[in-house]
C-alpha cells in the first residue's frame, strides 16, 4: 500500500509540474495575467479559520498578508495535484484493467472540480458567469494534468 501511496504521489507531483507548464504557456501565448483567485481562496480559508495572514491589524490590503495567502494559493493547488495523484493511485490499485484516455478525463475533471467547487462555495468566483475561453483556459490545463498523472502512474506500476 505505502508503494501505491508514493507512486500516486510521484505522478501527481508530475501532473502538477505539468498543469503548472501549461497554464504559464497559456499565459505566455495570451499575454493574460496570472490569476488571483488562489490566493483570495486563501485569504478567505484563514480569515474563516480566524488566522491572521499578517502581525498587523491592517486588513487585506497589507503587503505581507498579500504575499502570504499567494503562498497559500499556490500550495493549495500543490494539495489538490498530488491529492489528486494519490487518490487515483489508490483507485487504481483496485481495477485490474482501464481505460487510459477515460482514467485521464476523470482526474483532470476531478482535480478542475477540487479547485473551481471551492472558489463558488467561497464567492470567490462565480463560474456561471465564465466564458467558453474562460472554461478551457481552466479545462485544458487540467485535462493534461489528468492524463500525465495517469500515464506516469500506469509507467510507474509496470516498473
Amino acid at each position: 500500500m505505502i508503494r501505491t501511496l508514493w507512486r500516486g504521489l510521484l505522478a501527481g507531483a508530475v501532473g502538477t509540474v505539468a498543469i503548472n507548464m501549461a497554464t504559464y504557456v497559456d499565459m505566455a501565448l495570451r499575454g493574460r495575467p496570472s490569476s488571483n483567485a488562489p490566493a483570495q481562496m486563501a485569504s478567505k480559508l484563514a480569515s474563516m479559520a480566524h488566522l491572521p495572514l499578517s502581525q498587523h491589524d491592517s486588513g487585506a490590503e497589507d503587503e505581507t498578508a498579500q504575499h502570504r495567502a499567494s503562498g497559500l494559493g499556490a500550495l493549495l493547488g500543490y494539495v489538490n495535484g498530488l491529492g489528486m495523484g494519490v487518490i487515483y493511485g489508490v483507485l487504481r490499485s483496485q481495477s485490474d484493467e482501464i481505460c487510459l484516455p477515460l482514467a485521464g478525463t476523470l482526474v483532470g475533471l476531478a482535480a478542475m472540480a477540487a479547485s473551481d467547487v471551492p472558489l463558488a462555495l467561497l464567492k470567490v468566483s462565480n463560474p456561471k458567469t465564465w466564458k467558453a475561453a474562460d472554461w478551457l483556459a481552466d479545462l485544458i490545463p487540467h485535462l493534461i494534468y489528468g492524463c500525465v498523472t495517469v500515464v506516469l502512474y500506469e509507467d510507474l506500476i509496470e516498473q
